[in-house]
């Protein structure tokens, strides 16, 4: 099935699934600009069904983070 989080950020970034990873961040990839950064949220928040707030979004600054606060609320990623 693959990593629906993964497959998520290579959607919305327009990369290749196989180029990411939980150390992708805006740092290491220049197509996760603040634009993407927007459109990143509104993908997550409907792909999972879920609801994040601003604290939650600014703590996402990788996969691997964005990961971790899913769990947190309890959301299998």
């Amino acid at each position: 099935m693959g990593d629906a989080l993964i497959q998520l950020f290579s959607e919305v970034l327009d990369v290749d699934a196989a180029e990411l990873n939980d150390n992708t961040s805006p740092d290491n990839l220049s197509k996760w600009d603040s634009l993407a950064a927007m459109n990143l949220v509104a993908a997550i928040e409907d792909t999972f069904d879920v609801r994040l707030s601003t604290k939650e979004i600014m703590k996402m600054s990788s996969i691997g983070l964005a990961r971790k606060t899913l769990q947190e609320k309890n959301v299998k990623v």
